[in-house]
Formats: C-alpha cells, structure tokens, sequence
C-alpha cells in the first residue's frame, strides 16, 4: 500500500511554478496510489461555497477528481488557510474530511495525523482566532457570505500570515515544540506522527519505544512531502528538474 502526505501549497495561480509541479505529480500518481493525504494549506485560500468560486483552482481539481477516478481515496485535513471545505470535496472529490487531528491506522501503524495548527499551546491569540472562523454559526453561514465578506477574510488571513511568520519563529522553536509534541504520543503508544503547518522538513526516527516524526515541510519552495511504502515513512523531496 502506498500512502502519499502533502501539506502546504499555498497554491494561488495557475501559472506558478508549485501549482504547475503539483499538477505534474498529481499526474504522476493516477492508477499508482492508494490513498492521499492533504495536510491542509493546499490552498492559499479556501472557504467552501456551494458552487466553485475560485476559477484559479480548477485543473487543481480537475486532478484530484483524476486521482479519485483512478482508485485513489483522499483524506483532507483542514488547515488555516483552508476550512469548512464544502460539498466540492464532500461530494464530487468524495473526500473523507477532518476538522481536527486524528488517530489513523496505516499499513499496520498507528499515527497521529494533522495539519499542526494547533500544537503550540501557547499561540494563544491564534488559538482563539481559530476557534472563532471554525465555529458552527461560521460554517452554517458560509453559503451565505457574499464574495466581498470572503475576500475581507483572505486578505485578513494573508496580512496576518505574512506577518506573524517570522516573529513567531523568533519567539518559538518550532523544531522542538514538535519533539516535545511528539515526545507526548509516544508515551501514549503512537507509531508515529505527520504534521503541516511549520513549513519545516524533519524525518527523524526514534527508538525505545520505535517511532517516527515527520513533519512535511512545504510545498512551495521545498517542494517536499511524506511517503508511507509497505509500513515505513519517509520525507520525499521532488525533482523540479524531471
């Protein structure tokens, strides 16, 4: 069984270079994989309408509806740029959707998987912003928002992204904010676990009791993702030169 794990994209237009090569390794996986992962933050920006509005986005799902056709279930984990996903994934995309991280059963391990946003306890303002876009009058009012409303909330969520990465960084060590994470599943008998969000690429594989950490990186100049192969994780970096 083979199990692919991608987070991070932060796709905008189709003419850049991380939303082409997603595009070309989409095609590369038709009929050659059994299940994908998204760890949330494909998108730069995604509220889910009744109807597709984000006209930028379509062959993006025009290949995952491929990838679907071709045997392949998707697993959708929301991320901050990306929630309350709609019946595009739902239903055409036949997407199995989490809103919060997860225990999942893979090719005999149990690992916890999830975007990450919420593993720094202490972010406590980005917390309760959270909790605040992911709440139920949020979600049963999405199909009402006019256009304007949602490009206020992207332009917000964008201005606040881009200027909180760095100070965040300097405030915290995200590296060890995940071991100390990861530390804590291993204590409950996790195999492992696959997390988004941080942008970093770590693969680190732990004895005593066995178990994995990968966190995925990005898909925007790392161009890097997880792979599961017959019961073992690895970090993958893509060819941009193939």
């Amino acid at each position: 069984m083979r199990t692919i794990f991608l987070a991070d994209a932060h796709l905008n237009l189709p003419s850049d270079q991380n939303y082409r090569l997603l595009l070309r390794l989409l095609q590369e996986l038709e009929g050659n994989l059994d299940n994908l992962y998204i760890l949330g933050d494909l998108f730069d920006f995604w509220i889910g309408f009744p109807t597709q509005k984000y006209v930028n986005y379509k062959e993006i799902l025009d290949a995952l509806e491929r990838l679907v056709n071709s045997g392949c279930k998707l697993v959708y984990f929301e991320g901050n740029h990306d929630f309350h996903l709609g019946n595009i994934f739902s239903e055409r995309l036949q997407a199995e959707i989490h809103t919060v991280p997860s225990f999942k059963k893979i090719d005999g391990k149990r690992l916890y998987i999830c975007h990450g946003d919420q593993i720094n306890k202490e972010d406590r303002f980005y917390r309760l912003y959270r909790y605040i876009l992911r709440s139920p009058i949020v979600a049963g009012s999405v199909k009402y928002f006019p256009p304007s409303l949602a490009d206020s909330i992207r332009t917000g969520l964008q201005r606040r992204s881009k200027a909180s990465h760095s100070s965040k960084k300097m405030r915290w060590n995200y590296s060890q904010i995940l071991r100390d994470f990861a530390y804590t599943l291993r204590l409950q008998g996790c195999d492992g676990m696959v997390s988004g969000h941080f942008h970093l690429a770590i693969y680190e594989k732990l004895s005593d009791p066995d178990f994995t950490l990968l966190s995925l990186g990005d898909w925007i100049e790392q161009f890097t993702y997880g792979e599961m192969l017959d019961g073992e994780l690895r970090l993958v970096k893509y060819s941009v030169n193939q």
